[in-house]
């Protein structure tokens, strides 16, 4: 009796189920999908045997290995370029805002436009990757980032450039959630943890390649060129450069990798999710000739992949129909046992967000104001430098130090990969946003440049264990059903803190400084306590 698929019967692979099973198919016990016990062995009508595992088993079964290593890669480019794109405007500033004639205002407003894109795109891409899958949303939403970012270079008005950056944003909301879905989907439960945190590295790997992309292009006078009557300037190549890795990564999804198991079996797709893990086994044993024993799949009742049809139904109504729909998750995010964790990861979620990206953009500003010696507070100036400054010839400094501080990332990632399996991410999660606050707070004390930019690096190696273990906590506290969703609405809230830091800072860092310093360390202080509010998820089975 032979236990292993027949390669060359594309049905055998397909599991046969008795009567009896269908009625098990159609129970609701919980998420178990597949169940591995001896009262769970099918046969078919030749008598061969079907093992019936779980959800969990399913993917240990698979194995970890080669096909693990190439699903980091793939993902940690996407989720590099997502830095990329939205780290980029901090660097074309100093010298767009000559060619596009721009303010004060109109720089706050353009650093802006970008999340405020990722805002409306979060939540959607999330819902849409629940209902529709991981992998297209991502072709698609990266697709979006890729096209209306590299166009953006080529806008000779500053409306139309940001417009292009808005609609950009809206491809990047749509990836940086449903990466982490998708990636954790595939990931055994000893390993999720420490392979989430690596994920997240890239991050750092993306804020430095727009770095030094800034540091090698924006200064070099041979990447001006004039194309009729608009001045390509070497901040527009940048931006194309920029616009690079989300379309490779879309490319790169769409040719290589494969559906989320996971999902295809909440979706009833079992032929499709029985494919997914004989990849998955065939590349963790490459060269070693091994066949994956046949199993059996109990799928979910509910087929959500199952399209449903109001012929009589109007334009209008579709419409309506879908964003009533689409509410549906949020609602379920606050209800029942899900209340409490919900809540606190809004919390957490604002107050990381208002505080990193508030501060973040407005670092050069308060830098600038200790040259004299001093609290960078202490030095306020009604007149804002970037008016009495030329844009050429390119000053390198700015992109040097940035350069630097994203380095400064390094230790952080490491340390978490380390001991986020034995640790937890909400243990990690708590602590560095307490030191996070600290350090803010400490902005006070520093009496040099060279002070602020330890400051910084500090700020910049602790603050980035709280996103790392926040991307793993949001993928293990909620189902399969709302993972994308809840991660697109928390990421939505995150971009209305960062749009609202922003502006806080613009409105009082001239009048008073001390005020958005102090709110942006309660605000870490906050999340930090909050935190200790939601559940332990470590190697927690996925739902």
């Amino acid at each position: 009796m032979s236990r292993h698929v027949r390669t060359g019967d594309p049905e055998a692979r397909e599991p046969l189920l008795t009567g009896e099973h269908l009625e098990e198919l159609n129970s609701d016990e919980g998420e178990v999908i597949f169940e591995r016990s001896s009262s769970n062995i099918s046969r078919d009508a030749g008598g061969s045997a079907h093992r019936r595992l779980t959800y969990e088993e399913a993917v240990e079964e698979a194995g970890f290995g080669l096909f693990h290593w190439l699903l980091l890669v793939v993902c940690g480019w996407a989720n590099a370029s997502d830095a990329v794109e939205i780290l980029c405007v901090s660097f074309l500033l100093p010298t767009a805002r000559c060619d596009l004639l721009l303010s004060s205002s109109d720089m706050g407003l353009l650093t802006a436009s970008i999340f405020l894109g990722m805002m409306v795109g979060g939540y959607m891409w999330g819902y849409l990757a629940d209902q529709r899958g991981r992998r297209r949303v991502l072709v698609v939403s990266l697709t979006v980032n890729g096209v209306f970012g590299g166009l953006a270079s080529f806008a000779p008005w500053f409306w139309l450039f940001l417009l292009l950056r808005f609609i950009s944003g809206i491809g990047v909301g749509g990836s940086i959630p449903v990466i982490f879905s998708y990636f954790s989907e595939f990931m055994p439960r000893l390993k999720r943890g420490a392979m989430i945190s690596s994920l997240a590295t890239f991050w750092m790997a993306g804020n430095i390649l727009a770095a030094g992309l800034a540091w090698l292009v924006i200064p070099r006078t041979w990447a001006h060129v004039s194309l009729g009557t608009l001045d390509f300037q070497s901040w527009r190549l940048f931006v194309v450069l920029c616009s690079v890795p989300s379309l490779t990564s879309a490319l790169l999804f769409k040719l290589l990798m494969p559906e989320s198991p996971k999902f295809l079996m909440e979706a009833g797709c079992e032929k499709e999710a029985i494919r997914v893990f004989q990849l998955m086994f065939k590349l963790n044993t490459w060269g070693k000739g091994k066949n994956l024993p046949e199993f059996g799949l109990r799928i979910s009742s509910k087929k959500r992949g199952e399209k449903e049809t109001r012929s009589g139904a109007s334009r209008r109504e579709r419409l309506a129909c879908f964003l009533k729909k689409a509410v549906v998750p949020v609602k379920r995010m606050f209800k029942g046992s899900l209340r409490s964790r919900s809540i606190a990861l809004l919390v957490v979620f604002y107050c990381i967000s208002f505080g990193y990206y508030g501060l973040w953009m407005w670092f050069p500003e308060l830098f600038e104001r200790i040259e004299d010696g001093g609290s960078p507070c202490a030095n306020v100036s009604l007149t804002s430098p970037l008016h009495n400054q030329s844009c050429y010839p390119v000053k390198t400094a700015v992109y040097m130090e940035g350069f630097i501080i994203a380095v400064s990332n390094l230790p952080g990632n490491i340390f978490t990969i380390l001991v986020m399996n034995r640790t937890g991410g909400k243990a990690l999660l708590s602590c560095s946003l307490l030191v996070s606050s600290l350090s803010v707070f400490l902005i006070y004390v520093v009496q040099t440049k060279a002070q602020s930019l330890i400051v910084s690096c500090v700020f910049s190696g602790v603050s980035v264990i709280a996103w790392n273990s926040l991307d793993v906590l949001g993928t293990e506290l909620y189902p399969t059903q709302l993972r994308s969703s809840a991660l697109g609405f928390f990421t939505g809230v995150g971009r209305v803190a960062a749009v609202m830091g922003n502006v806080a800072f613009g409105k009082l860092v001239d009048t008073n400084c001390a005020v958005p310093v102090l709110l942006v360390s309660a605000l870490l202080l906050t999340g930090g306590l909050v935190a200790l509010l939601l559940p332990q998820t470590k190697q927690t089975e996925l739902t």
